[in-house]
């Protein structure tokens, strides 16, 4: 075993990477593309900045002590809207701000706090909607300029939304209310009466997705998607006249979404993400021909107003890899081909660059990952990591914390297990009901392949992630105690049923679709897939890094694990954050892997 000496100085070098500050998104006003709004963490933490296109200027409108990751710019550019809570605890108000910056105002005082993840604005900038979720359920709430809000739809089950067409006189919402699972139907409401206008179903078992509405006035035409192929595949449906068009595009593999309209709603930009990889192309409506572009290779932008076409003729989306923080970059709108870097906010240090394997899991089933090793021969202590979600992918994201483990010796490996999308309906929606198993099967299929390949060191492998990462973390060492050396996880699920009598609604929401009801309905499913019940398996000590402000994954249900691991006499240890779901701040996240790191050089001797 060789492991780099740890190096915990304020300089260290494996800190630079996580200093070097990256653009999560940026979006433009509909009706001023010379306005936008970034979110970027280049002050340390992620926060809200107008942003005037022409200069580049930067102009910081939140100073949320936890970070803010969402919001939206009215379409005149004249305010900027997100969801103001309390520390992070994803619990408040939306307001408003200026975008010289200023006083924020509360656009819905009279309603009482409430979690979100949605606020949309017509493209005229007529009517504003948002989403509440609360103990009545999911709320949908529109409003015109200076109006109150009006409750025009109500949900019992997850709902997302709503997305407003161009005067917004329609809002569309996926909802799983017709299914109880996380299969969705599209629904449009007429914003005035509330009255449902129309249904998007392609029946049972078949999940349904948004996208935005047609940018010219008048034209009813919305982007969505339907996953009836077994692959989300993207589709043009008017909910006022029923017509449906679905893309042409049978020669394309895997996921495919429609990201953006074209100014002239003559052409589409489609975002394939297939086996954890991105891909362009651009569709004409009236050819209904999909062309290829010619971009870099990595991770771009998604869809919501996350790229855009711009007047200049080019295409603005973030873009990283493993090797480079996320930027803006600009593309030809014809060709695809890098224009140029439109805002650059950080530069990374040099390091190593991931690269795609596949391995069999226990189960059988082939599973795609990526990997990272130091320099020179194996085996390597080795780091396994399970992303978030779990209804999400691992691509080629820029990760300082991969490469610091690997500047220290490590070999990292992050795997997209069962679950994960972008392999198809049915790998996606296998996990459903019985959550933990197939993963950790996954899991272990991994140690078996990194052990018989020479990367790993079969005594030193360490299981970690984050959210339903840290679940898979806490849910393997108990379930494949003799596999793992030590386990490290954060802000993460340890008993599902206490779980969901804390967290907020719109994560029950979440829980009852992925569970098929609710702790009472289904008992030994919430407790076969809680690591508390496997407390007393567990053999390698375990560093768990949890918010205290989190209502995702709330603190009673971690307390009560670690209590029930002490009372066993099982080497446990849990750092509290003042935060919420994850730390969004430079110098806590390095504050976490420094956490990570000593607890390995321990457990490793």
């Amino acid at each position: 075993m060789t492991l780099k000496p740890l190096n915990t100085h304020t300089d260290a070098s494996w800190k630079q990477w996580f200093r070097a500050s990256s653009i999560a998104w940026s979006k433009v006003a509909a009706g001023n593309p010379q306005r936008g709004l970034v979110c970027t963490n280049k002050d340390g933490i992620y926060q809200l900045y107008g942003w005037e296109v022409e200069t580049a200027k930067l102009t910081r409108l939140t100073d949320q002590p936890a970070g803010v990751v969402s919001g939206l710019i009215s379409a005149d550019g004249r305010y900027v809207y997100y969801h103001r809570d309390e520390r992070g605890n994803e619990i408040g108000h939306y307001v408003r701000v200026p975008f010289e910056g200023g006083e924020a105002e509360d656009v819905s005082p009279e309603l009482t706090p409430y979690a979100s993840f949605f606020i949309d604005q017509s493209h005229s900038g007529k009517v504003t909607g948002f989403l509440t979720a609360g103990a009545s359920g999911f709320e949908i709430y529109v409003m015109a300029a200076d109006e109150s809000p009006r409750r025009i739809a109500h949900f019992r089950q997850l709902t997302f939304g709503p997305v407003l067409s161009y005067d917004g006189e329609i809002a569309v919402v996926d909802t799983s209310e017709y299914s109880g699972t996380l299969d969705t139907t599209l629904v449009a409401i007429d914003t005035s009466s509330g009255a449902e206008i129309a249904r998007l179903s392609d029946g049972d078992a078949v999940k349904h997705n948004f996208g935005s509405f047609s940018p010219l006035p008048g034209d009813f035409r919305i982007l969505a998607t339907t996953n009836r192929s077994g692959y989300d595949r993207p589709l043009i449906w008017n909910p006022r006249t029923g017509e449906r068009h679905d893309l042409k595009i049978d020669d394309i593999q895997g996921e495919v979404s429609a990201w953006a309209w074209s100014p002239d709603a003559s052409q589409i930009l489609l975002g394939q993400l297939y086996q954890a990889e991105y891909q362009l192309y651009l569709y004409d409506v009236t050819e209904q021909k999909a062309s290829r572009l010619d971009h870099p290779a990595g991770v771009l932008g998604g869809y919501n107003g996350n790229s855009f076409f711009m007047p200049s003729g080019e295409i603005f989306l973030t873009w990283q890899d493993s090797l480079t923080p996320s930027r803006l970059i600009a593309l030809d709108a014809t060709t695809g081909h890098q224009t140029r870097a439109v805002l650059v906010v950080g530069e990374a240090p040099a390091g190593r660059k991931w690269r795609s394997v596949h391995f069999r899991s226990e189960n059988g089933v082939e599973i795609q990952g990526w990997l990272v090793t130091p320099e020179g021969d194996g085996p390597f202590p080795t780091i396994l990591e399970t992303h978030g979600g779990p209804t999400a992918v691992m691509s080629e994201y820029y990760s300082p914390n991969s490469q610091t483990w690997v500047e220290h010796g490590f070999a990292y490996f992050t795997i997209n297990y069962h679950g994960s999308t972008t392999f198809g309906k049915d790998f996606e929606r296998s996990i459903w009901g019985r959550l933990g198993q197939l993963e950790v099967e996954d899991m272990a299929g991994a140690y078996h392949w990194l052990v018989e390949n020479g990367i790993a060191q079969p005594d030193a492998v360490l299981v970690t992630g984050w959210s339903y990462g840290g679940y898979l973390t806490l849910q393997s060492l108990g379930t494949r105690p003799d596999l793992w050396a030590g386990g490290m996880a954060g802000i993460a699920i340890a008993d599902w049923t206490v779980m969901y009598e804390d967290q907020a609604e719109t994560l029950r929401g979440y829980q009852r679709a992925l569970f098929g009801g609710t702790p009472q309905e289904k008992p030994d499913a919430h407790r076969a897939s809680s690591p508390i019940t496997y407390a007393e398996q567990i053999k390698a000590p375990i560093l768990v890094v949890q918010g205290s402000n989190d209502t995702r994954c709330p603190a009673r249900q971690m307390r009560g694990y670690e209590e029930r691991l002490k009372a066993l006499g099982k080497p446990i240890h849990i750092h509290w954050f003042d935060a919420g779901h994850g730390s969004r701040a430079q110098e806590q996240s390095i504050e976490h892997q420094e956490l990570l790191l000593r607890f390995a050089y321990q457990v490793l001797g």
